[in-house]
């Protein structure tokens, strides 16, 4: 048997030498150490050497093993390098360069970058949450009864243990005031998902910047005042605004901003946000949670705000359908490269 290996590891360091091609290679690693190779059906015959002889063929039949391994991987290697030296010879460094591609932020992210940065400048700190909440921070504490139609799982993204994935960022507010003693003033960008058929106008998962501020003696005239600056420093001096009365659970009152710009959505007045003074019902609820007296319905009043930058976006930017915003084609985000 050890003639057999040693005329057997011959044999295959030069046919190995002679491959041509990568795929002639893989023949040979096949035809020697596959299931079926040469190098294998010698193998089966040490059940055949005498007991005595077995580590010496043995430790044979481990070299020839080995050393045909690595011969086929220096001839693989020899062969990739000389295919490589061959696509180079026909290399004309005389031709221009493929021009590079400057990225662009995507609108949605221009949009809310600039609205994060106008409220910044009012004072407001940028908070955060979970995408995934429990009914309690989403529903329960902004004083949503128990039969509202958001809690319908028609509605609503539930997961088998009772959370869910929140409908809004309103539980980022909930969050910073068990966590945080009034005055508090925060931003909560994030996205939202609410179980809506996707269409041009529609989609399941969108984007919410909503706000939140809480101090003495807040007032109806400080909400207006500070979205009237925040719609006029976003869409520019000649952007018009009207508050309409509106219903929410969680504030009282409640109201709607439109919002008409001459050059957008033919100059009708369009949805821009939802807002209104925060619900008694509200502090009562984190004050519960919190095991104290912090949010004091009768020493703390605030206002709190929402809006949705997805369909902002397809009125400031003229686009007729919402899911251009989640496709990622190049041609149309192109168009906001700077």
């Amino acid at each position: 048997m050890e003639a057999e290996l040693q005329q057997l590891r011959k044999a295959a360091l030069v046919e190995i030498q002679n491959a041509k091609t990568p795929s002639e290679l893989d023949q040979l690693r096949v035809s020697f150490l596959g299931r079926a190779g040469a190098l294998t059906k010698l193998s089966e015959g040490m059940r055949n050497v005498p007991k005595a002889d077995r580590p010496v063929v043995g430790k044979l039949l481990n070299e020839v093993r080995q050393l045909i391994a690595a011969s086929l991987e220096e001839r693989g290697r020899s062969l990739q390098a000389a295919s490589d030296l061959e696509g180079l010879e026909n290399l004309d460094e005389t031709l221009p360069a493929t021009e590079a591609r400057t990225g662009a932020l995507h609108p949605l992210t221009l949009l809310q970058d600039r609205a994060i940065q106008i409220l910044r400048r009012l004072g407001f700190a940028l908070a955060d949450g979970p995408d995934i909440e429990t009914e309690w921070f989403c529903f329960d504490a902004l004083n949503t009864p128990a039969n509202h139609p958001a809690r319908k799982e028609s509605d609503t993204f539930y997961l088998p243990d009772g959370r869910l994935l929140r409908t809004h960022t309103s539980s980022v507010q909930i969050r910073t005031m068990i966590m945080a003693v009034p005055p508090v003033r925060v931003i909560g960008p994030g996205a939202a998902y609410r179980r809506d058929e996707i269409d041009a106008t529609h989609l399941s998962q969108f984007n919410q910047l909503e706000g939140l501020y809480v101090d003495r003696v807040v007032s109806v005239a400080d909400l207006k005042g500070t979205l009237t600056f925040f719609v006029r420093e976003l869409l520019g001096p000649k952007a018009e605004t009207r508050i309409r009365p509106h219903f929410f659970p969680f504030t009282e009152p409640s109201f709607e901003v439109d919002v008409r710009l001459p050059n957008v959505n033919h100059g009708r007045w369009m949805e821009l946000l939802g807002c209104g003074m925060v619900d008694p019902a509200v502090f009562d609820q984190v004050n519960a949670r919190r095991g104290d007296r912090a949010y004091d319905p009768e020493v703390w009043s605030g206002f709190a705000f929402g809006m949705g930058l997805d369909r902002l976006a397809m009125a400031l930017f003229g686009l007729p359908d919402i899911r251009l915003l989640i496709e990622n084609d190049q041609r149309f985000l192109a168009q906001f490269a700077e």
